[in-house]
């Protein structure tokens, strides 16, 4: 039997989405199109409890038939993994059906009602006041006629970062919510002051993307991420965080995602373009965090800093249109990174402890290199000595600094590489 991309994904872990069946060939009730089924077998036999604990750390229906006896269909979240799998294994049957919410009914978020086939774009703080001036963000949100997953875009959430911004502000105003199946949240300028004011952190002087899931006490970044992530992250199916390098330094298109989920894994093949950068991400990252809280969730990061790039704006709106058209929120076709794109491991090769100077690269981004190549030189201002800077591995180059002067241990070159490499 052939699957879509969704049921694919889904099922590696242990999960897939349940197709609509006439009511007769279930004998309790239809059953919704957006529905999950949970192969609670797969989940009884893995190996990791813990791991399979946070599949279901959000949210979701189950139905299973069991015993050709009835239909459970319990709306459960992973703390009740245990008592789902105790049912079944005992052999417990519930006739009743659960409620399910009514598409037809407004979306709820933030205070605001969104109808299904509209959108609309509101302040996440309505609050008229001198706080809220600083920190409040934009929500963009398109409800649409069908119902389907809800995706969240994220950018801004460093200040400097404004490549993403725009590729959230055209992916939100290409969708028409009368077309489309599910829910698309924008949150396109999550550092809103700092995008004001070209301040990569927050106005106390904190990073944010360090400070997820945040609290609801303590600095302002972590108050931010706190209201950020459970009044609108908690209700993502999925989540695109939209980045690019940092100080100064640019980065070729990628993917950044956590291989061993397979959940996360696909998401990342399914943007469709670039390669795939391995790692879980740094702790209080949003998409780390949001990853921890049973969400797939990936980084897109391109170019550099303080500049909008046609070509990486363009090359970020073709890969959210392609993660929505794999959750089949839209019609497209998706496509999909091969596999000789996807990297397991990445490091920085830094200036070396006492040879700090003028940097001039020769190599590029995207040279691939070996180890014991020269990528470029540093030279000191004030003894005209020139030292070369050689690759210790082999590697295609991911990220780079850009000319400049540069101290003792500063990140000259991102080099990613395959298990086998």
């Amino acid at each position: 039997m052939l699957r879509s991309p969704v049921e694919t994904a889904a099922l590696s872990r242990g999960i897939h989405r349940l197709k609509p069946q006439p009511e007769s060939d279930v004998g309790v009730g239809a059953i919704f199109p957006s529905n999950y089924i949970f192969d609670l077998n797969r989940l009884y036999l893995h190996t990791d409890y813990l791991s399979a604990r946070k599949q279901l750390n959000r949210e979701c229906w189950a139905s299973l038939i069991s015993s050709g006896l009835s239909v459970i269909r319990s709306y459960c979240r992973g703390r009740n993994l245990v008592f789902a799998l105790w049912l079944v294994t005992n052999g417990v049957t519930v006739a009743a059906a659960a409620p399910t919410a009514d598409w037809s009914e407004p979306m709820q978020l933030l205070g605001r009602q969104i109808a299904p086939g509209t959108s609309s774009k509101f302040p996440f703080n309505p609050d008229r006041s001198f706080e809220a001036s600083y920190v409040n963000i934009p929500v963009f949100v398109a409800r649409g006629q069908a119902p389907g997953p809800t995706l969240c875009l994220t950018a801004g959430i460093h200040g400097d970062e404004i490549n993403g911004v725009e590729v959230a502000r055209r992916a939100f105003a290409r969708v028409n919510p009368k077309e489309l199946r599910g829910t698309l949240i924008v949150l396109p300028i999550i550092n809103a002051e700092g995008f004001r004011s070209g301040n990569r952190y927050l106005p106390d002087r904190r990073d944010l993307n360090r400070a997820f899931p945040g609290s609801s006490g303590g600095s302002v970044a972590r108050l931010i991420a706190h209201a950020i992530f459970t009044k609108v992250v908690s209700r993502c199916d999925a989540l695109v965080d939209l980045h690019t390098a940092s100080n100064q330094r640019t980065n070729l298109p990628q993917v950044r995602a956590d291989l061993s989920d397979p959940a996360i894994r696909e998401l990342a093949i399914h943007f469709g373009l670039g390669i795939v950068v391995g790692g879980s991400g740094p702790d209080g990252s949003l998409r780390g965090e949001t990853a921890n809280a049973g969400i797939p969730a990936i980084i897109y990061e391109a170019g550099e800093p303080f500049r909008f790039q046609e070509d990486e704006i363009e090359r970020g709106l073709y890969g959210v249109e392609n993660v929505m058209a794999y959750l089949e929120m839209t019609a497209q076709v998706d496509r999909e990174i091969p596999d000789d794109r996807v990297y397991q491991h990445s490091r920085w090769i830094r200036t070396t402890a006492g040879k700090g100077g003028f940097f001039f690269p020769t190599a590029e981004l995207g040279d691939f290199v070996r180890k014991g190549d020269s990528l470029g030189k540093i030279v000191d201002p004030l003894t005209d000595a020139s030292i070369e800077v050689i690759s210790p591995i082999a590697g295609e180059i991911v990220g780079m600094a850009v000319p400049q002067p540069v101290l003792s241990g500063y990140a000259l070159f991102h080099l990613a590489w395959h298990d086998s490499e």
